[in-house]
Order: C-alpha cells, then structure tokens, then sequence
C-alpha cells in the first residue's frame, strides 16, 4: 500500500471541477418531494416560507411555479376549518374535502407531476389525534377503515401514491386491501414505517393546525431510542404490501436511515422535516451560518446515510440552487 508522499488524498480537493468529478453523493431534483399545505384561505409563513397554508388558487398557481423549475413530486397536506373537524376526522375522506378538491384542481393540469398525499387523522379530528378515541386513547383498530376510506379516496381524486403516517399497526395492509378492492391495484404505498415521537415536528404541527388537544404521540409514534423497533416496523410494512419505506426525521435519524438501508432492498425515503428546516431558517437569519451551505450539507447527509427519496421544505429553493 503506498503511504505519503506518494498517496496525496488532497489532489482530488484542489479544485471545485475535481471535487466534482469524484463525489460520492450527489443531490438530483428528481430525488426531492416537496410537501404543500392547502386549505380554504392562504397564511403566510414570512420566518419559514414553505410552512404557510395556500388557498386552491394559490396552490394551482405554487405549483406551477415550482413545475417550471423542476420540481416533480409534491406531497400533500390538507387543512380544513376548525368548524369542520370532528371526532372521527370525516373531513379526511369526503369528496369534497380540501385534499379531494386540491387533487382534482392538479392532476389534469400537471400529468408530469407526481401527486402524492398524506393519509391522516391529525388535521381533521377535533383533539387533534391520528386516529378515533376510545377511553381517551386512539383507538387503533377503529382507526384502519377511516384510514383505508381516505386513501381510497384521494387516489380516486387523482393521488398517483399515498403516504399514510399514522402509525398504527395494520394500517399498510389494511389500505392496501382497500385499494385492491376499490380497483387501484397500481397504486402505490409510501409508509411512514419508522416515524418517530419527535420534538422536530413543532412547526409543522402549527402550519396544519393538527397539535393535539390533549396529551401526545408516544402511545403510536416511536421512541426515538430505538433502532431495532424501526427495523420490525419497515419488516412489517413490507409484508402488508408497502411499496417505499421512510424513516421521520431525517436528521436525527441518519443511523436509522443506514440501517433500514441495509437491512431492506425496498426504495426508501426520508422526512427532512419542519424542525430541522426552521433551526437552519433560524440560524441563518441571526447570521450564525450560511442557509444555503447548511441546507446542501444536510440534505447531502440524508442521502448520504442511505435515503433515496428525500421529503423537504426546501425542495422549491434546492432547485434553483442545483
């Protein structure tokens, strides 16, 4: 094995072309997912521009913006009234529930355009839950038929995937059985299979409107301790016919990504998630670093660790920056 001076590692680093023409991770737009949120009226979000709330119009109008610049996956969150929440979350599968209109405004406009939807509770129950309570608990069981009936319902409003991110047990299958027998036997399924009780989620939960009303997740979301949980989770959700894995966060996860990675053969994706995506916001905006050089550097990470998809909020700037 040759030592120093013959092996120099540093002539590769000299410069930008050279560094270029031997990366080992590389960031492509078509690898990016970037979540809306759409409701009845638009809110702004001046500190954290792509956690703000778009009327119809104004999603049809973001996401042509967004189009024109590459971007091809889009994944969707809808919040209704306050008013028009419930018990159960009905407002998640009737025809004409916000995500229901939102996808029946862009799939005929965007056929290019990859749709996918976020399939939960947490927006349209009254407590603020992902799923029915019982005795104060969610109900786990209840829950799969709401669940199934919501993704049937967005993939007949023009979903090209689902993401269910509930984290109840049975819920892949359930909703697989439930698409089968709804005729879409093609349609995919993106498990959020290791999601994580998370203290990352916080502005996320404000942009949808979806903060419980009374305790927390960590009856059904994961404790971030565990690995080997996640591991039997992913294994599960494969065997009920998922299609695409994703760890949730990303960041404090990246062990979790590898290990999923190597464990699994199965597409897997990665939620670069509201948390992580203020904290830089945040930092650059004191002047503590630069946004755009942290941003790269940590969506390069996540690839890095093993994610082939990455959900991001900042997919509409990365591609301008690429």
């Amino acid at each position: 094995m040759s030592t120093f001076p013959a092996t120099r590692l540093r002539r590769l680093r000299r410069t930008g072309p050279l560094r270029s023409l031997v990366r080992e991770t590389r960031l492509d737009l078509e690898s990016f997912v970037l979540p809306l949120f759409v409701a009845p009226e638009t809110v702004c979000n001046e500190a954290l521009p792509a956690m703000g709330r778009l009327s119809l119009d104004d999603l049809v109008r973001e996401v042509e913006e967004c189009a024109g610049l590459g971007v091809s996956a889009i994944l969707l969150f809808g919040v209704p009234d306050e008013q028009d929440k419930d018990d159960e979350g009905s407002g998640a599968w009737i025809e004409d529930g916000i995500v229901q209109r939102a996808l029946r405004e862009l799939s005929p406009r965007y056929p290019e355009l990859l749709l996918l939807t976020d399939v939960c509770l947490c927006e349209y129950t009254a407590h603020g839950h992902c799923g029915a309570l019982h005795d104060g608990e969610v109900a786990n069981d209840e829950t799969l038929d709401l669940l199934a009936r919501t993704a049937v319902s967005h993939v007949e409003a023009g979903a090209d995937a689902v993401a269910p991110s509930d984290m109840m047990d049975g819920r892949v299958g359930a909703i697989r059985t439930a698409l089968d027998d709804a005729g879409h036997p093609v349609a995919p399924i993106l498990a959020y299979s290791a999601k994580y009780a998370s203290a990352f989620y916080g502005p996320f939960r404000e942009a949808a409107g979806s903060a419980p009303a009374f305790g927390d997740r960590r009856g059904y979301q994961m404790d971030p301790a565990n690995v080997r949980e996640a591991l039997r989770e992913c294994e599960l959700d494969l065997a009920e016919g998922a299609d695409v894995l994703m760890v949730k966060p990303a960041l404090p996860n990246l062990d979790v990504i590898r290990a999923v990675r190597e464990r699994f053969d199965a597409p897997l994706a990665a939620y670069n998630v509201s948390g992580e995506y203020a904290m830089v916001k945040a930092a650059a905006a004191a002047g503590f670093l630069d946004e755009r050089a942290a941003a790269l550097e940590s969506l390069t990470a996540i690839r890095r660790a093993g994610a082939d998809v990455v959900i991001s909020y900042w997919t509409k700037e990365l591609a301008r920056w690429l």
